[in-house]
């Protein structure tokens, strides 16, 4: 047995059904976020990296999650015709009055562009700072602001006015006593 998978079998009984719903985050279905999670496991340990504490181990691969995903997609072509499939299936939701489906904040997600969906989930639900999120994707800061401000709109759209960026700041910096 490798030494590496200790850490690997500990990481998924312990983290995995946090992992995954982190991914499906990302993703908006079960299957694709296994993939993407799948790959991101090889990624974190398939290159020769000791993990002593599954702490560490789980940190690393949360990381490679949205770097998974975004690389995912680069390679699909099929994304424009799915997400148009997408938009008029919410429409019609929408159109026959069913509140709850509008209001699903996966859904919601799953209408964003990938780089903004990541963005927004990294921001929002991780609570990363620009310059920290602009670090993780390879993107410049003002290009994750963008990305923000497109997400926080669409999904203040989708969510009918449920999701308000001005309640939650866009900090670009570390807060630290006295700023």
């Amino acid at each position: 047995m490798a030494r590496w998978e200790p850490i690997l079998d500990e990481v998924m009984r312990e983290r995995g059904s946090g992992l995954l719903a982190y991914a499906r985050l990302l993703t908006g279905n079960d299957a694709d976020a296994e993939d993407v999670l799948q790959d991101a496991l090889v990624r974190s340990f398939s290159r020769g990296r000791s993990f002593t504490h599954v702490n560490a181990a789980e940190a690393y691969v949360r990381r490679a999650i949205p770097s998974v995903f975004i690389d995912r997609l680069r390679g699909r072509r099929t994304r424009d015709g799915a997400d148009e499939r997408l938009a008029r299936r919410q429409d019609a939701a929408i159109g026959m009055g069913n509140r709850d489906a509008v209001l699903d904040v996966r859904a919601a997600l799953a209408t964003l562009p990938a780089r903004e969906r990541a963005c927004a989930v990294l921001r929002f639900y991780d609570d990363l700072t620009v310059p920290q999120i602009a670090a993780q994707l390879g993107l410049a800061d003002g290009t994750v602001k963008r990305y923000l401000a497109d997400a926080s709109a669409r999904l203040a759209e989708v969510l009918g006015g449920g999701f308000n960026d001005d309640r939650i700041p866009v900090v670009t910096h570390s807060r630290k006593e006295g700023r």
